[in-house]
């Protein structure tokens, strides 16, 4: 799926988290990881192709026929779209943190998506590098997909805007936050009152 989509998808997803979850979940660090599997994979290309197409080294932002290549950035996307990439790293960053951090679920949920709208070259290995299985999803640049993806999208977030304005106080880590705001407030007005 295309990067923007990715981060709308993991802001959707933070959205309806937030309402779920007690501990906060940061709608803005949902949506890098959401896309992360992609930075990571395809921003030092990308530097490359435009600083050549800017200098004149290249006529076209699309790979030439006589390189250079980068032949490490398919071993870098398989690593980066592996659910046990993904694992190792929530796992490692749950024992450090001493809570799941649950944005990086982000990148997740892209893993998930991928497989579904990815084939042929970018068909995601799930479970790189243990296997290369795969399934050959529906192109998400497909016409209709994309038209469908993104009113589904508009739906979502949407919805979610309607909600938040219905039920304000829904969210259990705002009401978290509420209480220890008003703690010392309820311990003031706890306090016996001096009547002279």
């Amino acid at each position: 799926m295309d990067i923007m989509a990715h981060a709308l998808w993991s802001t959707a997803a933070a959205v309806g988290a937030r309402r779920k979850l007690v501990q906060p979940v940061h709608l803005g660090w949902a949506a890098f990881w959401g896309v992360f599997p992609d930075l990571v994979t395809f921003t030092i290309p990308a530097i490359f192709r435009i600083g050549w197409l800017l200098t004149g080294v290249s006529k076209s932002f699309l790979p030439a026929a006589q390189g250079p290549h980068f032949e490490w950035v398919w071993t870098l996307y398989n690593c980066s779209h592996s659910a046990l990439s993904f694992g190792l790293v929530f796992g490692t960053v749950w024992m450090l943190a001493r809570r799941p951090v649950f944005e990086i679920c982000g990148w997740l949920l892209h893993i998930a998506i991928d497989t579904f709208t990815h084939r042929g070259w970018f068909a995601t290995q799930f479970f790189w590098p243990v296997s290369h299985v795969h399934l050959d999803g529906i192109p998400w640049e497909t016409r209709w997909f994309l038209l469908a993806n993104y009113a589904v999208l508009v739906v979502v977030l949407f919805g979610a805007n309607v909600l938040r304005s219905l039920y304000p106080h829904a969210n259990p880590s705002d009401r978290h936050i509420r209480s220890e705001v008003s703690a010392p407030e309820r311990r003031l007005a706890d306090r016996p009152h001096d009547d002279r």
